[in-house]
Order: C-alpha cells, then sequence, then structure tokens
C-alpha cells in the first residue's frame, strides 16, 4: 500500500461483519476466486462474492452467452455451476485454506431452496455471509425474479433470515428492472435483510443485423459494464436517500477508483467490481488504491466517513 493509502482508514463492514477493504468481487465475474489468485491477494480485498450456487448442479443456459455492447456485454450464462455440494467440497475449502473471505451468493426457483442452501453453509469456514440472489435477469423465466415483487422478495429473504447462521449477515441482491427500487428495499430489509446489494444486471437484447435473429442462445441477457453505472447509482441514491441506515452494497460498471467513489458518496459503504475484471484481472486491488488516493485528495480520514456524503446539504 503506499502512503497515500495509510492515510485514509479504509476499513467497512457488511452488516456486522468487519472487513478490511471496501472493495470486493462481483458475483459471477471470476467464478469462486481462485482465477484472480495469480493477480491479487485475494486475502487483502473485502471479499470474494462466489458466483451464484444453487442446490443442484445446472449446465446454464444455450450458447452463444455472451456479446459485445457499447461500454458493456450481455451475458446468458444462466447460473451454471456445481451446486452446494461442489461448492462445499472445493471452492470453500480453497478459500478457507488461503484465509480469504467468502460471501456466499445463494439462489433458487423456489423459497425452500433458499432457505435450505442457507442452512446448509451455517458454520462453513472461511463464509462471512450470504449474498442472497433474487434477482438474476438471466434464468429461463422471468417468473423466477423474486425481486420484481415485494413480497416475494420478502418471502425469501425472511425465510433464508430464519434459518442462517446468526453470524452471518444476509444480503439482498435487487433488480434495477421494476417501477420502484425502494419498496422493493423496504421490502426485504423488513423481512431481516441485513443489507442490500445493488444492483444486477439489466435485462437486455442482441440482434444480429446479418442473421436478423437474436445473439444470445438465451434470446436475452443480463446487461453489464460502464453502460449500466448511472442507473446503478440512481438506485444507490434513491435507497440511501430513503434507508439511509441500511448499508449497501454498491455494484454496476465501476472501473476505476472514482467510479467507486461515486457508489461510496451515494451511499453505499462497499462495492463490488465485476465486469472489469475480465479485461484487468488486478482490478479489485486497483480500485481499492485508486479509491484510497480519491478519499485522500478529498479530505477524507476514512472510507466511512464518506459515505452518503452527497446527500448532506452543502456548507
Amino acid at each position: 500500500m503506499t502512503a497515500v493509502d495509510t492515510a485514509v482508514d479504509m476499513s467497512t463492514a457488511l452488516g456486522a461483519a468487519p472487513i478490511p477493504s471496501p472493495v470486493l468481487t462481483a458475483s459471477g465475474c471470476s467464478a469462486n476466486g481462485a482465477e484472480l489468485e495469480p493477480f491479487v491477494d485475494l486475502t487483502a480485498i473485502g471479499a470474494v462474492v462466489t458466483k451464484s450456487v444453487q442446490l443442484r448442479p445446472r449446465s446454464g443456459r444455450p450458447t452463444p452467452r455472451m456479446a459485445e455492447t457499447p461500454s458493456g456485454m450481455l451475458n446468458s450464462i444462466g447460473l451454471q455451476g456445481p451446486g452446494i455440494d461442489g461448492l462445499l467440497a472445493d471452492d470453500l475449502p480453497w478459500l478457507a485454506e488461503r484465509g480469504v473471505r467468502a460471501f456466499v451468493s445463494i439462489a433458487g426457483t423456489r423459497v425452500e431452496d433458499f432457505a435450505e442452501l442457507a442452512q446448509r453453509l451455517r458454520g462453513v469456514p472461511g463464509v462471512l455471509g450470504l449474498e442472497v440472489n433474487i434477482s438474476c435477469p438471466n434464468v429461463e423465466s422471468r417468473g423466477e425474479v423474486f425481486a420484481c415483487d415485494p413480497v416475494a422478495a420478502s418471502d425469501v429473504v425472511s425465510a433464508v433470515r430464519a434459518v442462517a447462521d446468526p453470524a452471518h449477515p444476509v444480503y439482498a441482491k435487487l433488480s434495477p428492472d421494476v417501477t420502484d427500487i425502494v419498496s422493493v428495499a423496504r421490502a426485504v430489509t423488513d423481512a431481516g435483510a441485513d443489507g442490500l446489494s445493488m444492483i444486477n444486471t439489466l435485462l437486455g437484447l442482441v440482434i444480429d443485423p446479418d442473421t436478423m435473429r437474436p445473439v444470445l442462445g438465451g434470446v436475452t441477457g443480463g446487461l453489464s459494464g460502464p453502460a449500466i453505472r448511472p442507473v446503478a447509482l440512481r438506485c444507490v441514491w434513491q435507497v440511501h436517500r430513503a434507508l439511509p441506515h441500511v448499508p449497501i452494497l454498491g455494484m454496476g460498471g465501476i472501473r476505476t477508483g472514482l467510479d467507486a467513489l461515486q457508489f461510496v458518496l451515494a451511499g453505499a459503504s462497499a462495492v463490488s467490481v465485476g465486469t472489469a475484471v475480465f479485461h484487468d484481472p488486478s482490478a479489485v486491488a486497483r480500485v481499492h488504491e485508486e479509491l484510497a488516493v480519491a478519499l485522500a485528495q478529498r479530505g477524507f480520514a476514512s472510507l466511512r466517513d464518506a459515505v452518503g456524503f452527497a446527500h448532506r446539504e452543502a456548507a
């Protein structure tokens, strides 16, 4: 760390769980962390947010699964993965052996799926907390997106919080594809969420002008990258203004420390870096360093002092 870094207290927390850095990976963009080990000290970042895991192995959606878009990309992976058995047998032990904090993303098609996953993760070494993915836009049925309905979203979070390890903060991951994100945020926090992850990707579509058909095998996919950053910031701003005491893990197109600073000023107490790692595997560590410098240059002694600063009345 540079001299500037040490001048700023970069510690923060996910719920009541302290972390040394406010910068985490984003679910789905770096598998479960091993791919980044050659480029980043995984023990120094806030946490590795795992790829969303389900009860059973899942093959995912048909190919092609990715498409470039202006200032972003569409993905239609469809939550491919080995299921909870594979995660518990391989990935989580690998992270725990190295002292890496794991923030486990869980997903399901029924409320009971989420609850069973949370229960199976109780007491697992290295698990810092749970990110409840109620908002993945690239599953087969849009009817499965719990985050588009405040009642359905709160049902999932309530079930998870009832059985999850009491030491595990539970964060609900929200979708921007709703009319009123504040109402969903309020519903899940009332149901027991310790914090909010914002935002998941936006549902998008690309058509190939030569074939005149959708590019993605699954037709639609999740839009990520810098193109969605203004939408993500708006969501974080609105929710922090309405629920200023609810911790927010902000994400959506973060490439630099100044991008991360905007999320912090809008109300996020931590951020996740996702799509940027595809072209810069060291992005998570770099964003931490750049954010520390940006905070120091603006006279902040700690990250916590900057959270929500943009909401304060001008002097």
